[in-house]
This record gives structure tokens, sequence and C-alpha cells, in this order.
């Protein structure tokens, strides 16, 4: 076996294993553990891409099991949180058994909540999201709608903020189903929609050719500084601002 074509799968493997690990904590409702397990995957997401090419060892398994990955990290996760957050908004299980589980492991009956469930449409969404960008040739220097990361990102700041922020305003907000369903909604339609979006791919360092991706990153750093785990939705809403400035210029 080539130990150095390996080095980046091993990268994806464990951004695999950090976003496993973050569906456990998401089921159990430790918003924040699956939050740091998601922030470690994508980490690991953005270094093994990297390595690949600095290795020059880019292969079709590794683009294959990088969007495996990928699912669970940025895909199921959010998913899952969405689910959960929609149950504490509903104030409402999205299964509740009305009996307990008798001797011979059969239930009697149950009630569905189903509006939690919606939630879920942003795994199907980032499923087709990342199929779409395997077969697609052309996103080598810009993605066509939001990345899956950028998606999970946005989605798993809101349980930070609700924890970390502690905003009776902001809380209303992210509590209110109606407000839940329209974000569901959008991040499907984002992730898969043909709106051209820079990636932070730096062929060189000059300020001319990147200058979009120094303004991103710059206003970023400050809106975290300010707004803490707040400034992850604007950090979303100004990096596609600015893929559409980018593209009318």
């Amino acid at each position: 076996m080539n130990i150095k074509a390996f080095i980046p799968n091993f990268i994806t493997l464990l951004n695999l294993f950090s976003g496993s690990v973050a569906v456990i904590f998401a089921v159990n409702n430790h918003f924040n553990f699956a939050a740091f397990f998601v922030f470690l995957g994508i980490f690991f997401d953005f270094f093994d891409g990297l390595l690949a090419r600095k290795l020059n060892v880019q292969s079709d398994l590794g683009l294959q099991l990088d969007s495996l990955a990928d699912m669970v990290t940025s895909g199921l996760v959010p998913g899952i949180v969405v689910f959960k957050l929609l149950e504490l908004a509903s104030n409402s299980k999205a299964v509740t058994s009305i009996d307990e589980w008798s001797e011979t492991m059969q239930w009697t009956g149950y009630t569905f909540n189903l509006l939690p469930f919606i939630g879920l449409f942003i795994t199907l969404a980032s499923a087709y999201r990342l199929a779409r960008f395997n077969l697609d040739e052309e996103q080598q220097s810009y993605f066509k709608g939001l990345p899956t990361p950028a998606n999970a990102l946005l989605i798993l700041s809101l349980p930070l903020i609700l924890e970390f922020q502690n905003n009776d305003l902001i809380n209303s907000i992210i509590l209110n189903k109606w407000f839940l369903i329209v974000l569901t909604i959008l991040s499907c339609y984002i992730l898969n929609s043909s709106v051209k979006l820079f990636a932070l791919k730096f062929k060189n360092w000059s300020f001319k050719s990147n200058a979009v991706r120094y303004i991103f990153i710059i206003l970023s750093i400050v809106l975290l500084v300010v707004l803490h785990f707040a400034a992850i939705p604007l950090i979303i809403i100004l990096y596609i601002l600015l893929s559409l400035f980018n593209n009318i210029n």
C-alpha cells in the first residue's frame, strides 16, 4: 500500500469519525459537544483535500470517501440538530410511547409529532448536493450553491447561540417553529441552487486577485470578535452577498 496516498484518506476518516461522534451527542441533546466535533470534522475536511493536492495523490476513491464523510458530519448532524430544535419549539417529542415496552419487547401504542421530521430535509438536500458536486467538473475554483460544511456551521451555530449568547429575543426567534421551518426550506434551496459562490482557494497571495477572499476573511474575524457565535449566521449571509457582488463584477 502507498502510505503517502493513504494519508489524505486517513484525514477524511477522521472527519467521518468526528461526524459520527457528533451524531451521538446531537441525538442525546448535547449540542455543544456535537458542534465541537462538527467543527473538528470540518477542520479535517479542509486539510484532506489540501494534503491530497500537495502530495499529488488525488483519487476517485478520495473524492467519494470525502463526500461520504461530509454526508455524516455536514449532512446528517445538522438535520438531527434542526429535528431536536423543532422538538423544543413544539414542546413535544417526535415519538411518544403510550405504553412502556412489554416483556416480549413489543409496544402497544405510540404517537407521532411529524413536525420535527422536517429538519431531516436538510440531510436529504445535503445528500443531493454532494452527489451533484461529485458529478460536476466545473466546481474547482467556485461552488454552485452553499457547500455542506458552511451550511452545517450555520445550523450548528443556533444551539450555541442559545447556550452562550442568552438573549431572550434571539432565543425566541431560534425556538420559533416557523423560523426553523423557513430556515430549513432556505437551507435546502441554497444547498442546491445554481448561484456561484467563491471558494477560499488562493492561487497566489496578491490582493488584486483575491480581494473578495481577503475582505471576507477580515470581516469574518471582526464579526466573530464582536458577536461571538451570533456572528456565524451573519458570516454565511456575508459570504453569499459577497459572492453575488463578485459575480456581478
